[in-house]
């Protein structure tokens, strides 16, 4: 039997929850720029991990501080940037450099970063099988409310098995986590919009008399995000989140993804879903120099880092890598297996709009020196953006 709040507390059976426990909700179009208008959004990816998204040597004056990775995200912010999204991560890849293993919890990270800008969106990446709806819920909207509306939340079922063997226990089959995902997420969606309390008893989640207040700031619910791209997170994806990251190789096959994915999410699920990718930018001022600069990152990679990595995801613990591992190993190096933009501004600039024509609202990537880089960008990409049509 669901009690409300408001009969705990001796109030009118009609008032769906007391005033004391309601915050206002906004249309989250107009407060999270991953709604905004921008026809191609901008991202960084991995600012929260140390060599963030490359698994090399090169010169870098990146580094993981609470200082830094600040200036980091208020310089995107003030170009104008959508969204900042972190790297959940719990375990480093060994190698010389123990890829991505000096990082900040991404919920803590998250709240500290929108504290610290004004307007770029601001997400979360959680490994759900690491933690609870409850949690997962109520830090959401504490972010929430301190971004006033710019948060989203990145849902990740968890595929690197010796993490997940750090929580004791064994990592479930590929399918069996996006069933547990499933009912992960519809939890976490009755805390965020159900009145009063209720009760739950489902295959992974039991409790009793729950209830979470406050709610959101955004309504109905924070952004959501996922980045599978087996077949079965592509159904979670289309069923459930507002933004479906994808790792892929080529212009035709970002074509035929998006295409595929909107119409399942439209078609089955009566539902608008976007599309956005993610990968490593090397913008110099000639092309020469943007190659050289990449194929530094490759000749000074961590081979150790990236072979434990194509380990693991060969094994098939995440199938949404699986043509990168037969086909594409140097892209772990330079870019975490996503989609390389490597020319001038101009080359760069016609490269994102390629990707807009094919179906994709946006894209997060990682910089070689982020801090560094986005000052070169800020001045030289963004107003070809502008004159393209892809930014305002």
């Amino acid at each position: 039997m669901t009690v409300t709040a408001n009969e705990r507390l001796g109030l009118a059976p009609t008032d769906p929850r007391p005033v004391e426990e309601t915050a206002p909700l906004v249309d989250r179009t107009q407060t999270n720029p991953l709604f905004g208008d921008q026809k191609m959004k901008l991202g960084l990816f991995g600012t929260n991990c140390s060599y963030g998204l490359i698994m090399s040597h090169a010169p870098s004056s990146y580094k993981i501080t609470w200082e830094h990775t600040k200036e980091i995200a208020r310089r995107a912010d003030q170009l104008g940037f959508d969204v900042m999204v972190p790297v959940a991560r719990w375990k480093g890849f060994g190698g010389s450099t123990n890829f991505n293993g000096n990082c900040f919890e991404t919920y803590a990270w998250a709240a500290g970063i929108a504290e610290a800008t004004e307007r770029i969106g601001i997400a979360a990446t959680s490994h759900l099988p690491t933690v609870h709806p409850i949690v997962a819920a109520k830090s959401a909207t504490t972010i929430d409310l301190i971004s006033s509306g710019r948060f989203a939340l990145n849902l990740v079922m968890g595929w690197v098995p010796p993490e997940m063997e750090m929580f004791g226990g064994e990592q479930r089959q590929h399918d069996e986590r996006y069933e547990f995902g499933q009912e992960w997420i519809d939890f976490a969606l009755k805390l965020w919009t159900e009145p009063g309390s209720f009760d739950m008893d489902t295959k992974y989640f039991q409790g009793h008399d729950i209830e979470a207040y406050p709610k959101p700031h955004q309504a109905p619910r924070p952004a959501l995000i996922n980045a599978g791209n087996s077949p079965r997170g592509i159904e979670f994806s289309a069923k459930n989140v507002d933004i479906n990251f994808a790792s892929l190789d080529t212009l035709e096959n970002i074509k035929s993804y998006t295409t595929a994915l909107k119409e399942k999410a439209r078609t089955e699920y009566q539902r608008e879903i976007k599309a956005m990718t993610y990968g490593l930018v090397v913008c110099r001022d000639t092309e020469e120099e943007a190659k050289a600069a990449f194929q530094q990152v490759v000749d000074e990679g961590d081979w150790g880092a990236a072979g434990n990595v194509i380990k693991i995801a060969g094994s098939g613990a995440s199938q949404s890598f699986d043509h990168a591992v037969k086909e594409m190993q140097e892209r772990f190096i330079a870019g975490w297996g996503g989609y390389p933009i490597v020319g001038t501004p101009e080359q760069v600039t016609e490269e994102l709009g390629n990707l807009s024509d094919a179906g994709m609202e946006g894209m997060i990537f990682g910089l070689i020196d982020y801090n560094e880089e986005l000052k070169y960008f800020g001045e030289k990409v963004m107003p070809l953006l502008k004159e393209a049509g892809l930014r305002h």
